[in-house]
């Protein structure tokens, strides 16, 4: 099992025949995902990398049967891409690009939310189903299928969360990157229901940061409705208040998101909070054991 996409999604990559687009869509069809479409405007009838390429995601959806899609766009385009997608009636938006104007988000995120189509994003890694399908820009070899579902809103902390949990024997089942902007379209309270309620997923680790109050949400759902156990990590603990520390999102105002509230959130709903990335492994061993 699996949460959001598996082995059989069919999948839209938006900017295919952009550098990173192209890029990605090669490494993604590699690790097996089924890429059955690509869109650029103005290179419609075209291929690329053995796909066909259309105008608009209305023509793809025509064409093909689409589950997901997946968008390489540049940042003044991006949230307009992400709404052409939900409007086709694309299930599921996975939008990779940073530095999206946050106006267009706050747009993107009500409109998409309003049309029952669920958006990832933006300025993240995407998500992945250990040895099913990939679907964003993470390196493939590092997740290996175990019992471990994850939500982290760091690229990088994915990477090496999902690494550690896989070299120690336990690895993981859907790993799902939300991004570290101000607005995103999906948060870890929205996707905890989803593991909750996958049979193969024994285990919850949620990699967070400073700033903002989604962690604190994520801990009061998970304190009355959460049945698996949680492992959480706050990254950025030791930033200065007032200063961001690379994610647009990760900066602390006044008394809100910081670490004394999300730590003090997390010890109400019994959820133990790792120092480091090591220490995730020993805390998910203890909760599994």
């Amino acid at each position: 099992m699996s949460i959001l996409i598996n082995k059989d999604s069919k999948v839209l990559v938006q900017g295919i025949t952009g550098r990173e687009g192209a890029f990605h869509a090669e490494q993604m069809i590699k690790y097996g995902t089924k890429v059955v479409a690509g869109v650029t405007p103005g290179k419609g009838g075209t291929q690329a990398l053995a796909v066909p390429v259309y105008d608009s995601v209305k023509e793809a959806a025509s064409k093909h049967k689409i589950d997901a899609s997946i968008i390489f766009v540049p940042a003044p385009a991006a949230a307009d891409a992400a709404l052409e997608a939900a409007h086709a009636g694309v299930p599921l938006v996975v939008l990779i690009t940073e530095g999206i104007p946050t106006m267009d988000m706050v747009k993107a995120v009500k409109e998409i939310k309003e049309l029952g189509v669920r958006l990832i994003g933006g300025n993240c890694p995407g998500l992945i189903t250990a040895e099913e399908c990939k679907l964003g820009i993470m390196p493939g070899h590092v997740f290996k299928r175990g019992k471990v579902g994850m939500i982290s809103r760091s690229g990088t902390l994915t990477y090496e969360s999902a690494a550690a949990l896989s070299d120690a024997g336990i690895g993981v089942t859907t790993v799902v990157g939300i991004g570290g902007d101000p607005i995103i379209g999906t948060t870890f309270k929205d996707l905890l229901p989803l593991f909750n309620d996958d049979p193969e997923t024994k285990a919850v680790v949620l990699c967070g940061e400073i700033g903002g109050s989604d962690e604190e949400d994520a801990a009061a759902y998970i304190k009355t409705h959460m049945k698996k156990p949680v492992v959480a990590f706050i990254g950025g603990r030791s930033a200065p208040k007032g200063k961001r520390m690379g994610h647009a999102g990760a900066i602390i105002s006044g008394n809100v998101g910081t670490p004394e509230s999300k730590l003090a959130a997390f010890a109400v709903a019994g959820v133990p909070v790792a120092d480091t990335i090591n220490q995730i492994v020993d805390l998910v061993k203890a909760k599994l054991s």
